[in-house]
């Protein structure tokens, strides 16, 4: 089973990071294959809401200058999806809010591509928005996910281990 994370933060290798790494630490320990794609590396833009996605149908959104569609095959290619973001201003980043519309928006023209895959949001802050921030990554936006088995992350010794167990019931 594959595990792909999203990391919103525009530092590579800094908090989210490490959140997001630990998750993997324990999902690796149960044998499962882990992925990171840093938003960060490649450029990604908003929904500019044209709909061709729901005239199209392919899977794919028709918006092809950035780097959605790559991101839309990694998704679709794993069992369980990631995203991960620090709290800006209490909300998720733009590059994250980015993916989760334009990956959301192309699932639900295609009939909910990500059913029955987990996911869950993995977010860090320093003060307030936490909460927000975790409704915008996982309740809220990434139910747009359409189907996707939603799970909360906190972050305590069993964390990986809960999840790779929904994981395999799920798959």
């Amino acid at each position: 089973m594959k595990v792909i994370a999203f990391n919103g933060s525009p530092r590579k290798d800094g908090n989210t990071t490490i959140l997001i790494n630990k998750v993997f630490n324990e999902l690796e320990q149960e044998g499962m294959e882990t992925e990171m794609v840093q938003l960060s590396a490649k450029e990604i833009h908003g929904c500019i809401a044209c709909y061709k996605c729901m005239e199209n149908k392919d899977q794919r959104c028709a918006v092809k200058d950035d780097a959605a569609n790559e991101y839309i095959e990694k998704m679709t290619g794993a069992q369980g999806i990631i995203l991960g973001s620090p709290v800006y201003f209490m909300d998720v980043t733009p590059e994250m809010k980015a993916l989760i519309d334009r990956t959301g928006f192309v699932s639900r023209a295609n009939g909910g591509m990500y059913r029955n895959k987990v996911g869950a949001a993995v977010v860090a802050l320093r003060r307030a928005g936490g909460m927000h921030a975790i409704d915008a990554g996982q309740r809220h936006r990434a139910r747009q996910l359409e189907g996707m088995q939603l799970l909360h992350i906190v972050l305590q010794g069993t964390l990986g281990t809960n999840w790779s167990s929904a994981l395999k019931i799920v798959a």
